[in-house]
């Protein structure tokens, strides 16, 4: 998952009348979708099938899976052999199971260092700070740049917010923070406002891509985030692991020059002594940006940026394959399963083990991807509506794969009714609930429901709505063109048969100990059923939208309904 916490989605599901109902003794019900062979589907989901997957997709032979690797190579092969073992047909019209996605990587060497009253403060790469560019140059500077605090940099007219308040930053370094900005209730100063920023759910509005964009937006020739583990959900080593190799991006035409020249991350501690050295108290200031009234400071200080760049042209490709739907007026209407099947190759700075396997990132979604799939072939006639399986390039790069996909749809965007996305799942044990990201945001929940209430589960919000996961992973791409969609990023907190803290205890452990690193390998302690189980879950969620009589559609007040509803106008679609 592209430089983000863990969260896995635990549905503990049975299979119809084939299985016992999972806690407390309760009988599992009539499984969901209607369509003969259901029960046979479930019923063949194989845990043992899930994890073979796994071993091999994040086995030290796929080198890591990286982009333009060797890895890529073995990974596309492997997925492209078990779409045809399934019998599913290419995905792609021109008779391939392959979209070519066009890369640029970009390896940069940074120096950088700020001059604050006469005082040079060098800063060590990547001790200190990350620094990249997404420009396609072979080196980049920024000389003696003026520091600007900008809050949170963000411009969100709805919410009465601009952190920019019309002060000119072209050429300038812009300094802000991570996530939304925390707004008081005013009734409660103890809590978040949930009419600003949607209180403690992060919006768009925290996410670093729309940081950046902005900033390039405004001008600034260099955007540097402070990292802070809280509000970011993941340790500044996190972003030293994502960002301080190679960094690959879709090129533009004007070789993205339209991006501010460096983009970058430094540590809370280096802009404390920042702000101090300029005569500023941090934690002041960052109490001030949470104000609308706040208004961006300059910190009379310089910051100087030069990175030498290496690039390469990658022909990276999303493997896609489809079951076509029976229905002959529905088939054009499409269902997509998605899930990215990159991880972060070999580092060879590190010594000993070098490869980041990415086994739970994301060599566990691209397995259950390949089991639902699986699942659909044994129906005995395939759903009205066409099923896609997208397994896309790039995620961890800034959801490349996906979002070239979405800019160059194989499928009608206005006919895709909806996008499920698996990124990091549940290898963990049983729940006896489902944890929905983006909670109440789409009609697909109500499905979700639904099926989860035939298994004896009922579904609960996302408990750290603050991290953002609704926003960082691919189906991010869909949504941001209006497809409506679901992800499972997270797990319930109550494990069958666990202590009450299980759940959390093992997503802080894995982002401590594995998340991003070589140590993201398959271990002798994962317990598949949980797995099973959101196969079982996944597969009739699909199911019964690819049976359905409506499209799902997004909920009054979520920002993407808008996108929808003009997307279906511009097509005739009512």
């Amino acid at each position: 998952m592209g430089r983000v916490y863990i969260g896995v989605c635990v549905l503990a599901a049975a299979a119809a009348c084939l299985v016992a109902a999972a806690a407390k003794g309760q009988r599992s019900r009539r499984p969901a979708g209607g369509v003969a062979g259901t029960e046979a589907a479930l019923a063949g989901v194989s845990g043992e099938q899930i994890l073979s997957h796994i071993k091999v997709l994040a086995s030290d032979e796929f080198e890591g899976r990286a982009p333009g690797s060797r890895g890529e190579e073995l990974t596309v092969e492997y997925i492209t052999g078990q779409f045809q073992k399934l019998g599913l047909k290419p995905g792609n019209p021109d008779g391939t199971f392959v979209q070519k996605v066009p890369l640029v990587g970009l390896t940069a060497s940074p120096s950088a260092h700020f001059t604050v009253r006469g005082k040079r403060i060098d800063l060590k790469s990547p001790d200190d700070y990350v620094a990249v560019t997404r420009r396609v140059v072979p080196e980049v500077s920024v000389e003696d740049s003026d520091v600007v605090f900008v809050g949170y940099g963000v411009e969100a007219p709805e919410y009465g917010w601009d952190d920019y308040k019309g002060v000119d930053v072209k050429g300038k370094t812009v300094v802000m923070l991570v996530n939304d900005p925390p707004v008081a209730d005013p009734a409660d100063p103890s809590k978040l406002d949930e009419k600003t920023f949607k209180g403690r759910a992060m919006t768009y509005y925290g996410r670093w891509t729309y940081k950046y964009e902005m900033a390039a937006e405004k001008g600034a020739a260099a955007c540097v985030i402070v990292h802070e583990t809280g509000p970011a959900g993941y340790p500044y080593t996190t972003v030293v692991s994502g960002w301080g190799g190679e960094n690959f991006d879709i090129e533009a035409p004007d070789r993205n020059m339209g991006r501010a020249a460096v983009e970058g991350w430094i540590t809370l501690d280096r802009a404390k002594e920042l702000f101090a050295a300029a005569g500023q108290d941090f934690d002041r200031l960052k109490a001030a940006a949470a104000r609308r009234d706040f208004r961006p400071l300059a910190l009379g200080a310089k910051a100087s940026f030069h990175l030498s760049v290496k690039s390469r042209r990658v022909n990276s490709r999303n493997v896609v394959a489809v079951l076509e739907g029976s229905d002959p007026k529905l088939k054009g209407e499409y269902v997509v399963y998605s899930a990215h099947w990159d991880a972060f190759g070999r580092d060879e700075k590190l010594a000993g083990d070098q490869i980041k396997n990415g086994a739970l990132d994301n060599g566990s979604g691209v397995a259950e991807m390949l089991e639902i799939a699986r699942a659909f072939t044994r129906l005995r006639r395939p759903p009205k509506r066409s099923v896609v399986f997208l397994a896309v390039t790039a995620e961890e790069s800034g959801l490349l794969g996906a979002k070239f996909y979405a800019q160059n749809p194989l499928y009608p965007l206005e006919r895709t009714l909806a996008d499920i996305n698996m990124d990091m799942m549940n290898l963990w044990g049983r729940t006896r609930s489902v944890v929905s990201i983006g909670y109440g945001n789409t009609t697909l929940e109500d499905v979700l429901a639904e099926v989860a209430a035939t298994q004896g589960k009922t579904v609960k919000p996302d408990p750290e709505p603050e991290k953002g996961f609704f926003y960082r992973s691919d189906h991010l791409e869909f949504m941001k063109r209006g497809v409506p969609a679901l992800t499972f990023l997270h797990s319930g907190a109550d494990y069958i048969g666990k202590p009450e803290d299980y759940g959390p205890r093992k997503r802080r452990e894995y982002t401590e100990r594995d998340y991003h690193k070589p140590s993201d390998e398959v271990k002798p302690d994962w317990e598949t059923a949980g797995a099973v189980d959101d196969v079982r879950l996944l597969f009739q969620v699909g199911l019964r939208v690819a049976e359905g009589d409506s499209y799902p559609e997004w909920k009054p007040g979520t920002e993407f309904k808008a996108r929808r509803e003009e997307m279906l106008r511009r097509k005739g679609i009512e």
